[in-house]
């Protein structure tokens, strides 16, 4: 009985490894269903980071980490239009 059953274990690994390995016929051609993170081109503005979502992966970033990154960098690009605001403003001088 013990036989038996070791030949039909062969038998069925035999009839899995002929699909597994793609021999059976070609798979469908693979397409990326995931949406492109849209960042505008040119100078960035605080706004674009605000927009900008990363897709979610298995073995991905922490998607925490990525938000406070971008939180930051929007904050410091605000902060530094003001200051460009600022300079533009007193005709392009600075008083440091």
């Amino acid at each position: 009985m013990m036989w038996l059953f070791a030949i039909l274990i062969v038998l069925a690994m035999g009839g899995v490894a002929p699909v597994a390995s793609g021999r059976t016929g070609a798979l469908p051609e693979e397409y990326d269903d995931r949406p492109d993170v849209r960042v505008p081109a040119g100078r960035l503005q605080a706004a674009d980071l605000r927009k900008v979502r990363f897709s979610l992966a298995f073995r991905g970033y922490r998607m925490s980490e990525v938000d406070t990154l971008l939180a930051r960098l929007a904050d410091q690009l605000e902060e530094r239009g003001d200051e460009v605001a600022e300079v533009d403003s007193r005709g392009g001088q600075c008083l440091d």
